[in-house]
């Protein structure tokens, strides 16, 4: 029993449904055959039928709703809002809390002609790789010595030495045998008088 309800409210809502969609799409035929006469007009004309005043003449204090109607053409009704926004002191100016009202194309700082390594797709992948080559080529070219430059003395080697404290070397004979000791660590003091 409780499937044929459901079968029936079902198919009563999808009637329902198929119902309000032809009267949407009757509506919208509708609006659609009235804008292709109203798009033939002029806007005097189109002005004149819907008893609306020039939209270039308004006045503070007019009255723009007739504008808003969905008959009438968008070229008008933006040409009214233009005009609105132009008289209302409120709408014309804006208070500096617009995050994008400034210019930020900085065109005083903008050189002509500029020329950049950067392509659209591939970054600047061209101009890496020619320096990429570049640095091979400087490394594979061989080094050829100055004959005027004088050799450099040969330092000797330090021991490296990874410790966290200070490390004394023992004086030795041979330095390639000394041991590596921690410092003591002493404090000094100095008094005066």
């Amino acid at each position: 029993m409780t499937e044929t309800r459901d079968f029936w409210s079902r198919r009563k809502a999808a009637v329902q449904a198929e119902a309000k969609a032809e009267v949407v799409a009757a509506q919208e035929q509708a609006f659609a055959e009235q804008r292709g006469e109203l798009e033939e007009k002029t806007d005097a004309e189109i002005l004149a039928e819907f008893n609306l005043p020039d939209p270039d003449q308004l006045q503070v204090g007019d009255d723009v709703s007739g504008f808003m109607a969905k008959a009438v053409p968008d070229r008008l009704r933006r040409r009214a809002l233009r005009q609105l926004w132009r008289l209302n002191p409120v709408l014309a100016n804006v208070d500096g809390l617009v995050d994008y009202g400034e210019d930020y194309t900085d065109a005083a700082c903008v050189i002509e002609n500029i020329q950049t390594a950067y392509q659209v797709g591939k970054g600047m992948l061209a101009h890496i790789e020619a320096l990429a080559a570049q640095t091979e080529e400087e490394d594979a070219a061989p080094e050829v010595e100055d004959p005027t430059s004088e050799p450099e003395p040969e330092l000797p080697e330090t021991p490296e030495v990874h410790s966290a404290e200070p490390v004394m070397i023992s004086e030795i004979d041979d330095p390639d045998e000394a041991e590596l000791t921690p410092a003591p660590r002493r404090m000094k003091f100095e008094y005066e008088g």
